[in-house]
């Protein structure tokens, strides 16, 4: 069960312990844009309701093709599905774009997280809270299956190595993984009518499949 919640804890965020740098924000190409990307907002009910809301528009055939939902809306309605399996020691969660990239932190215990046995000499320089944040963006495998690419793990200004995060996501997942995901990813259950989810900063954008021809 604890793997189980270390799971939800990185597909939240959303995941998910740091400190924003101004890397973080290279590439924005408007002030407008770069206001947006520094909003961060907490995970809430309100939020799980907008985005149940925003998918309930993007089914129906005569609705849009597309909707927009702020990142914690995203994030808060896959924490209230798997609210049971998240370990008492996350709290504090919140989520935000950043570029092309969602993110989501909270608070945690490393330990949570395999320790020393996976974050290596990381492990020494945390204390038993840290920060921790993950980022990355979302591909649609097939219909009903997508993953989050984890790209960014950060414990407080710490980044994990990117050639240890396929190996720390296999420590902390459990059961088979679906055919087609990637190393570095998360496998997703997403409605079967979504098929494509990008990230712009402050906002993500979900868009509906194209019916057949």
């Amino acid at each position: 069960m604890r793997k189980i919640g270390c799971l939800v804890v990185l597909l939240l965020g959303v995941a998910v312990g740091w400190l924003l740098r101004d890397q973080l924000f290279r590439g924005l190409r408007s002030s407008s844009e770069t206001t947006a990307a520094t909003t961060w907002e907490s995970l809430s009910p309100a939020g799980a309701a907008r985005m149940r809301a925003a998918l309930a528009k993007l089914q129906d055939p005569r609705g849009p093709v597309f909707v927009s939902v702020r990142p914690a809306d995203l994030a808060s309605y896959v924490y209230e599905q798997l609210a049971k399996q998240l370990p008492p020691s996350a709290d504090s969660l919140e989520a935000g774009a950043f570029g092309e990239r969602l993110y989501v932190r909270a608070s945690v215990k490393p330990s949570d997280f395999g320790g020393s046995d996976v974050l290596g000499p990381l492990a020494g320089f945390l204390a038993d809270r840290e920060r921790m944040q993950f980022g990355g963006t979302f591909h649609i495998i097939r219909p009903g299956l997508a993953e989050f690419r984890v790209q960014e793990i950060r414990f407080r200004e710490f980044p994990v190595p990117t050639g240890a995060i396929p190996r720390l996501l296999r420590r902390i997942e459990k059961g088979a993984r679906p055919q087609g995901v990637s190393e570095d990813g998360l496998p997703l259950v997403v409605p079967s009518y979504i098929g494509d989810v990008r990230v712009k900063p402050g906002t993500v954008t979900l868009y509906r499949n194209a019916p057949a021809a």
